[in-house]
């Protein structure tokens, strides 16, 4: 099957940016076909640790300590079997999910499926822009609807960055991921969590999720956690290392591709696993139970714990999740239009045009509902998140599981009754958290 290599380069990071691409030479050491094999999983990790988990998170810690900690495990195991199903997709099949779309079902279906996965796009960017406008309210001290106008200035970073290829945006990426990880283990110094309570945390108990609430928190750091366009994402990025077709140098890919994956999304659930432990040591440990906002919890982190360098860290970190996330989601929205219809667009306006229809709704909300609307608005992307999400993981294990796409690595019995019970228990607990939220807003 023939490697999709799009004709034309237009500009920065696109799927379509030949010059980008990563050869993997067959005579080099496997240490080093392992080093330039690494990277695409930074860019679906960031994903897995952007505002949008952040709620969640810290009203989990605040309100249950550590009880809820064995849930964010659960979710970033899932996260690396699904991720990793994507990867095997764009390595083997050569082509993206939405391309493998486009080519097994109807345009009517191919056109519902990109309209879904745009709303997920912008959903996605909603948070980006809340989290980083937020930040600049916390640092900076600046209003929050001033802060959203200046997100629009990362549009300007990534259209600097034109040609520079995705070894570059990985290292960039690379960058901002250990920036927030660094401010977490800072702040997990500052408040150290109880070894105890993190140990009888890692265990899971599914008494605690008799609780409504604490079932409604785990059904959200789900919801929060599985990104719908990381797997489109993914499955076009592990293309840009080129290798040799022969069934031995698949194998290698595979294996490469899995290591990337499931490091890169380790570190991404130890940065969920940490807002949770800080929100339980610095919160539920002093008696704050009730801290469910961001904002609350960077200004109660500096009297709790007595430095003010954790309310600090806490900022930043929110400063790089946001920022981060904005890079793939340029990537991730571009793989989705040109693989669901086929039209090439340059990177530069489907930056313009995501973050512009990501800023009408971001402003809309912060000055109809008020400056402390941030958390119900990140919720909301979520919930639009979780609607979407069924709809990328259903083709993703039938394509996965076809001979006739993947050959002799299609998945077996055992991991498509895998795959089928986790899907199951996405779409269960989605359309719960979606009926909870639409009755809560009733």
């Amino acid at each position: 099957m023939p490697l999709h290599l799009p004709q034309t380069a237009t500009a920065p990071f696109c799927p379509s940016e030949v010059q980008g691409s990563v050869p993997v030479p067959s005579g080099v050491a496997w240490w080093r076909k392992l080093a330039l094999s690494a990277g695409p999983g930074l860019l679906v990790a960031v994903g897995y640790m952007d505002p949008g988990n952040w709620a969640t998170d810290i009203e989990a810690g605040s309100r249950y300590g550590y009880d809820l900690l064995f849930v964010v495990l659960l979710c970033g195991l899932a996260a690396i079997f699904l991720q990793w199903l994507a990867a095997r997709l764009g390595i083997v099949g050569r082509r993206d999910l939405a391309q493998m779309a486009r080519d097994e079902y109807s345009p009517a279906v191919c056109r519902l499926l990109w309209v879904l996965a745009e709303l997920a796009i912008i959903a996605t960017d909603v948070a980006e822009v809340l989290g980083a406008a937020l930040a600049f309210n916390l640092l900076l001290g600046v209003p929050l609807w001033l802060g959203v106008l200046l997100t629009g200035l990362d549009t300007v970073i990534v259209l600097s960055l034109k040609g520079h290829g995705f070894r570059q945006l990985e290292a960039i990426v690379l960058g901002l991921i250990l920036t927030i990880g660094l401010c977490f283990a800072a702040q997990l110094v500052i408040a150290p969590p109880s070894a105890a309570g993190v140990l009888h945390g890692v265990v899971p108990h599914l008494s605690v999720l008799s609780q409504p609430h604490a079932l409604y928190l785990a059904v959200g750091i789900l919801g929060a956690t599985v990104m719908p366009h990381n797997l489109y994402l993914h499955s076009s990025v592990v293309q840009t290392r080129l290798s040799a077709r022969d069934e031995a140098s698949t194998r290698q890919a595979l294996r490469f591709a899995t290591a990337d994956t499931v490091v890169a999304l380790v570190l991404a659930t130890f940065v969920n696993a940490a807002i949770l432990c800080l929100a339980a040591s610095a919160f539920h440990a002093h008696g704050y139970a009730q801290v469910a906002e961001i904002e609350d919890a960077y200004r109660l982190l500096a009297p709790i714990t007595g430095a003010g360098a954790a309310a600090l860290l806490f900022g930043i970190a929110l400063f790089a999740s946001g920022q981060s996330a904005t890079f793939t989601g340029t990537v991730a929205g571009q793989v989705i239009l040109e693989g669901f219809l086929d039209l090439k667009i340059p990177c530069w306006q489907r930056r313009i045009i995501t973050r512009a229809l990501a800023l009408v709704p971001a402003l809309a909300g912060v000055l109809w509902l008020g400056e402390h609307a941030v958390g119900r608005l990140l919720v909301f992307t979520q919930v639009v998140l979780s609607l979407q999400l069924p709809f990328a993981i259903w083709p993703l294990i039938r394509f996965t599981g076809n001979r006739r796409i993947m050959g002799v690595f299609a998945s077996g019995v055992v991991v498509q009754a895998l795959a089928f019970v986790l899907f199951a228990l996405i779409a269960v607990a989605n359309l719960w958290l979606v009926w909870n939220w639409l009755g809560a807003g009733a």
